[in-house]
């Protein structure tokens, strides 16, 4: 059966043997490097915080800190360039590997040393998400199959489905032994922790080396591989297609923050919802239905529309229709089910569109020295959102406490707006990407780059 799949092309070639043990490497790598802390946010955070010993507000803080990766995507743009996949990986599981355990495992640690780790935390992020994705991107690079969409879209099932159900197992034993929570916590702490052991082994074992840049031409002098490795962040730097994936990425995250705040205090304030109602809405809106858009947007993207970049485009399309037709909406309890079914469909557009949001950058068939750099640029247009909406979207709640319905119309219309310019960057840049493959000029030799930079695979 799996034989005549294959032969038949309907199996992509990442999920081939010789190449799963790859592709699931890097997949758990990119979810339990963050398993034992900001995968605890949601509904583990009180219990979290207890068994660090710190408080809410000081959660806040450490995560803040972690957020510094905002800053740093670009020049980890340098670092993705210059070394191997496998080799960000590796050190970026080792170095969460060793915190984790020193947060779990040393009694009393000061809040000032927990500082220094979430703001390590937050330069290695933006480092090695970037690794990951491209990593996802490099196994899944095949000439007969696009199977682009599909791992990036089981990149994102996979990883929501793990942290559901590991977070589910620690809330069933708080649930039985809730005077214990510190102890389980802990406990979990540093169980999940060690299972990046057998991750780097697997890494190790079952990742290939990309090339990186090796070397580059400057006047009569040849550089050597960190001369190589900054030219080839400038090429990308250079490239307005990149900036126009990243644009339309951006667009689609600012949306997912948004959802958040409509979903479950939207219901609740506007709809009159209860408590019980919301919060369930809120879990299934938020958490639930990614797990299984990123599954149905992959193959949506390779075999139906054959292109994440369109994937994005009609996902944002989706969520501005589906934005613009809850405003309409009056508010009261007569209201609530109907904005529910359309909050939903607002949800699996989003998703759909969060499961490919870096697919595009795969899609502009950059050489393999610089796909790294590319995934850089392109993590901090699309998450550079963070740095505002969160802020924007709280604020127009909070300013509108005594009539919540106002608020959240402005945040509606804001959603439609953002995600019809995304929408629009998504199929602009698909129609141009079509032309320039029609025309034989795209980048995938290298021949367009502004400065010739070479690359190879070390031994």
């Amino acid at each position: 059966m799996i034989d005549s799949l294959t032969s038949s092309g309907r199996i992509p070639k990442f999920l081939q043997r010789g190449k799963i043990g790859a592709f699931l490497s890097i997949v758990l790598t990119g979810q339990l490097v963050y398993v034992s802390f900001e995968a605890f946010k949601g509904s583990l955070l009180l219990p979290l915080s207890e068994s660090l010993g710190i408080s809410i507000d000081q959660f806040g803080i450490l995560f803040g800190w972690i957020g510094i990766a905002m800053f740093f995507y670009v020049p980890a743009g340098w670092v993705n360039n210059r070394f191997t996949i496998r080799s960000i990986l590796i050190a970026f599981a080792g170095w969460r590997l060793v915190t984790f355990l020193i947060l779990y495992l040393i009694p009393g640690i000061p809040f000032k040393f927990m500082v220094v780790i979430a703001a390590s935390w937050g330069i290695w992020d933006a480092i090695g998400w970037p690794a990951v994705v491209n990593g996802v991107v490099f196994i899944a690079k095949d000439e007969d199959i696009k199977g682009r969409g599909l791992a990036m879209g089981l990149l994102e099932t996979i990883r929501r489905a793990l942290e559901f159900a590991m977070n589910a197992i620690i809330l069933v034993f708080l649930g039985l032994y809730p005077d214990n929570a510190v102890s389980i916590m802990k406990g979990f702490g540093i169980g999940y922790a060690l299972l990046l052991i057998p991750i780097i082994i697997a890494l190790l074992r079952y990742v290939p080396k990309n090339a990186i840049a090796k070397s580059v031409q400057i006047g009569d002098k040849k550089a050597g591989k960190n001369a190589a490795a900054l030219a080839g962040l400038i090429n990308v730097l250079l490239k307005p297609r990149v900036w126009m994936a990243g644009l339309a990425a951006m667009c689609l995250y600012w949306t997912y923050v948004n959802l958040i705040y409509l979903s479950a205090p939207y219901i609740k304030l506007v709809f009159n919802a209860s408590d019980a109602v919301a919060g369930a809405f809120g879990i299934f809106n938020t958490g639930l239905i990614g797990v299984f858009a990123g599954l149905i947007s992959g193959i949506v993207a390779d075999y139906v529309f054959k292109s994440s970049t369109v994937m994005l485009g009609v996902s944002l399309a989706v969520t501005a229709g589906g934005a613009f037709t809850v405003s309409l909406l009056p508010a009261g309890s007569s209201s609530m089910w109907l904005a529910m079914v359309l909050l939903m469909i607002m949800a699996i557009g989003i998703f759909m569109g969060k499961a490919v949001i870096l697919a595009p950058i795969a899609e502009l068939h950059l050489p393999e020295h610089i796909s790294g750099s590319a995934m850089s640029v392109g993590s901090f247009a699309a998450f550079a959102s963070v740095l505002w909406a969160h802020p924007m979207t709280a604020g127009l709640v909070e300013a509108n406490k005594a009539d919540p319905y106002v608020g959240y119309q402005q945040i509606l219309w804001i959603t439609v707006l953002v995600a019809a310019i995304g929408a629009a960057c998504a199929i602009v840049l698909a129609i141009v990407n079509n032309r320039l493959e029609k025309a034989g000029k795209l980048d995938g030799v290298g021949d367009n780059e502004i400065i010739a930079v070479a690359a190879e695979v070390e031994d």
